[in-house]
């Protein structure tokens, strides 16, 4: 027999959305971005650079959650239930390796953007313009989402059980948080504090950051499997 859990979706959606959302990848490269503008000494432009690059992370990661969680409510029941699982192991192993980087950082596989891509991001920095910014926050949300896209790929897969205008809503709301760190930041630096504080603070926070998601992970992986053999229902 289910058990019929009070935790409404929305708290769970919010919970996670926010531990993602203190995501290392897209902080660093909005610091660099700034860094490099105000280097440049194009501080009326930080601003709308700023904007257009988390505008472009957002939409990113609203468009593929929005197709992912399309796609998932509309096949079978039956096989939805065996990929949830399927996912679930997934998440708590991206959680088992997000803890081990805590205490192992470097060694072994981690969830990074890979050294390639990220050569390719600091090439592009080069020459900062309107359609750099943009490329660049397309970019870094498509190259992050197989790497920490784990919290993300739960809560879609949550949200397709019953994909609805509620659940929309929830996607939505989601991203908002997502980019909202990103909004916080970057508002900081235009009323004048110092982007090496910020990068100070993301640097001594970075490994607590993946011990808080490892976690997290683990979490939502075992409540999808849960959830698709019937343990748990989720209302």
């Amino acid at each position: 027999m289910a058990i019929a859990l009070g935790l409404p979706k929305v708290a769970t959606v919010v919970a996670t959305a926010v531990v993602d959302s203190v995501n290392p990848c897209a902080i660093g490269v909005l610091i660099l971005l700034l860094s490099t503008l105000l280097v440049a000494k194009k501080k009326g432009k930080v601003l709308k650079i700023g904007l257009l690059y988390i505008l472009a992370v957002f939409v990113t990661y609203f468009l593929f959650g929005l197709g992912l969680t399309t796609f998932l409510s509309s096949i079978p029941l039956i096989v939805a239930e065996y990929i949830s699982i399927a996912v679930g192991l997934i998440v708590v192993l991206a959680g088992l390796i997000e803890i081990k980087d805590f205490f192992w950082y470097g060694q072994g596989f981690s969830l990074m953007i890979p050294h390639k891509y990220v050569a390719k991001i600091q090439e592009k920095m080069k020459n900062i313009s309107v359609g750099t910014c943009i490329f660049l926050g397309v970019f870094v949300a498509a190259v992050e989402l197989p790497c920490t896209g784990g919290p993300y790929l739960a809560i879609t897969i949550m949200l397709s059980q019953q994909f609805d205008f509620t659940g929309l809503l929830l996607l939505i709301l989601y991203n908002i948080i997502f980019v909202l760190p990103l909004i916080i930041i970057l508002m900081m630096v235009v009323l004048g504090t110092k982007l090496q504080h910020i990068q100070d603070w993301k640097q001594s926070n970075k490994a607590y950051m993946r011990l808080f998601t490892g976690f997290l992970l683990i979490g939502l992986g075992w409540m999808l499997m849960l959830i698709a053999n019937g343990t748990i229902n989720l209302n």
